[in-house]
């Protein structure tokens, strides 16, 4: 199985709460693989999880590590960590 990480810093200016943790988990769950993301506070969470994202406590420019497991992984990384990395709070 194959395996991919990248390192992104969280782009919404109000932080990881509800709205982007939902899209997150919604992307990670749809993509069919397993996504694990590390905090650079050493909290970890199954991408999936709406809840675990919201306690992992994150704010703008955290740096996250996405660590993606299955077939074409690189590619789901490479989405995942553009998501992350964008601004997912409509002004």
């Amino acid at each position: 199985m194959a395996e991919a990480q990248r390192t992104v810093a969280f782009g919404s200016a109000v932080g990881l709460h509800a709205r982007p943790a939902a899209t997150i988990a919604k992307a990670a769950g749809e993509s069919g693989h397993s996504v694990m993301i590390e905090a650079a506070n050493g909290k970890k969470a199954n991408a999936a999880s709406v809840l675990l994202l919201l306690a992992m406590g994150v704010s703008k420019g955290d740096e996250l590590t996405l660590t993606v497991s299955g077939d074409d992984a690189d590619a789901t990384a490479d989405r995942l960590a553009e998501l992350i990395g964008s601004e997912l709070d409509p002004q």
